[in-house]
Parts: C-alpha cells; sequence; structure tokens
C-alpha cells in the first residue's frame, strides 16, 4: 500500500493547489490512499463545509484536522454526519465529530486517528491516554493505520511516535508548517516524521502575509492576519507499506505551483 499524506492546507491558495494537482499527483505517486489535513483551509482558520466536501470530491479520501476545528461551526454536521473527515479524538466525547475512522478504497482499508497535543496547546485529554482506546477499537483485520499528530511540541511527537512504534504505521506530525527532515522507519516498522509541512503560500511567516507579522513583532500591536499569496507549495510525505502494516519507506514531498 502506498499512502500520499497532504499537511496542512493553508487558505485558497494551498486548497486551489491541491484541487489542482492532485489526481495527477495520485497517479504518478501510486497512491492507493490520499489523506490531507485541512486544518487551515479556510483563510488560515478551520475548514468549512463547503471546502470540505470540495477535497473530499477531489480526491482526498480521508481530512484531518486540529485544534482550530471548532472555527468554522457550519462544519459541525458535517463531522457528526460524515466518516471522511475527523478532529482530534482527545476532544471530549460529547463534541461533534468523530476521532478516528477507517476509509475504503478498491478493497483495501486504511485507520485514520487524529490525535492533539497537550503541550503549549488545550486538548481536554492527553493523546497517550486515548490512543490505546482505539487502537483496541479499530477492527483486527484492519492492520493500515496511519496518525497524524497535530502538536506543537517536538518533544511530544517523537514521543508517541516511539510509544506507537509496531503498533502503527505511520505517525506524521502536523501543526507548525515547517517541514522537518527527521523521516524515518523506526525500529518496530512505524514510519515517523515531526512535522509534514504545510501545503500553500511559502512566501509568507507559516502562511500569513509576513509583512503583518513582520508589523506585529515590532509594534507589539495587534492586527488581523491574512493568507499570503506567493511560493505556493504541496509538502507532505508518502509512505510505502507492505501487507503486514509495517512501513518500508518514507519519503517528504515538496511540490511547487
Amino acid at each position: 500500500m502506498k499512502i500520499l499524506f497532504i499537511s496542512d492546507i493553508f487558505g485558497k491558495p494551498g486548497r486551489n493547489l491541491v484541487l489542482d494537482k492532485l489526481p495527477v499527483l495520485r497517479e504518478e505517486q501510486g497512491a492507493g490512499f490520499v489523506v490531507a489535513n485541512g486544518e487551515n483551509a479556510a483563510s488560515g482558520a478551520g475548514i468549512t463545509k463547503n471546502i470540505a466536501e470540495k477535497l473530499l470530491a477531489g480526491g482526498v479520501d480521508v481530512i484531518t484536522t486540529g485544534n482550530h476545528i471548532w472555527r468554522q461551526k457550519d462544519v459541525f454536521p458535517l463531522l457528526s454526519s460524515s466518516n471522511r473527515i475527523i478532529r482530534p479524538e482527545n476532544y471530549l466525547s460529547g463534541n461533534p465529530g468523530r476521532g478516528w475512522t477507517v476509509a475504503g478504497r478498491d478493497g483495501a482499508r486504511l485507520a485514520v486517528i487524529n490525535l492533539m497535543g497537550s503541550l503549549y496547546m488545550e486538548a481536554p485529554r492527553g493523546a497517550f491516554q486515548v490512543i490505546d482506546d482505539v487502537l483496541a477499537a479499530i477492527p483486527g483485520d484492519v492492520v493500515h493505520i496511519l496518525v497524524d499528530i497535530h502538536a506543537e511540541a517536538t518533544s511530544e511527537k517523537v514521543a508517541l511516535g516511539y510509544y506507537l512504534d509496531g503498533k502503527v504505521t505511520a505517525v506524521i506530525g502536523t501543526h507548525t508548517h515547517v517541514q522537518t527532515a527527521d523521516e524515518t522507519i523506526l525500529p518496530g516498522g512505524t514510519a515517523y516524521i515531526t512535522d509534514a509541512g504545510m501545503t500553500g503560500p511559502h512566501d509568507s511567516v507559516i502562511g500569513v502575509d509576513k509583512e503583518i507579522i513582520l508589523n506585529r513583532f515590532l509594534t507589539q500591536m495587534p492586527a488581523r492576519f491574512e493568507v499570503a499569496e506567493g511560493d505556493v507549495r504541496i509538502e507532505g510525505v508518502l509512505i510505502d507499506a507492505g501487507d503486514d502494516g509495517r512501513a518500508t519507506a518514507i519519503r517528504r514531498i515538496c511540490i511547487s505551483e
């Protein structure tokens, strides 16, 4: 199995590039499943129902999210009705949506789990406290499992990677929007990267117009964030896995507009 993970779609530039390039990219890479983090797809803050449906219709199999998921209220009903868009499992069980799902395509199945970090973020429950229950609930015949850990702290992501080594196919870090160069196959056969990067405008400060951010640092005055436009790229990783669910390769991708 080959899994294409598209990291942190940011604003209109990011989602338009995904919709434009994904059909060809999927075919070129031979990806059986495409998972995309849509955390910032709506002007850099959350995702709307309309945007989610366009991404799903455009070739994304499962959308993961993160700490901005509650920013766009019109997506709440879709979170509750669809098994193709998920929010972090460690939000409260009574919150809209679900934290994991199983996707099927051409006779193959992939479980996708969404977690959020605790350090410097506001996850109501710890990722380490909920993950074992999720793994126990996944049907036993589903051997390919991808985890999106949306977290600020590098230490928390690395620790989760080691904790899940041999239990899941891949642990993919998101949230910081800067692609790290530490992709690896852990000893137990789990593919890992601390952050898969950002799909959006890179002539920016992690997606936002750089002049706005520079002025904010210089003046310490609040300002409305605006999505930047230049140097738009798709970033993420491509994962190869065997029939036993163990990863055999992980490769970073970076595709410019």
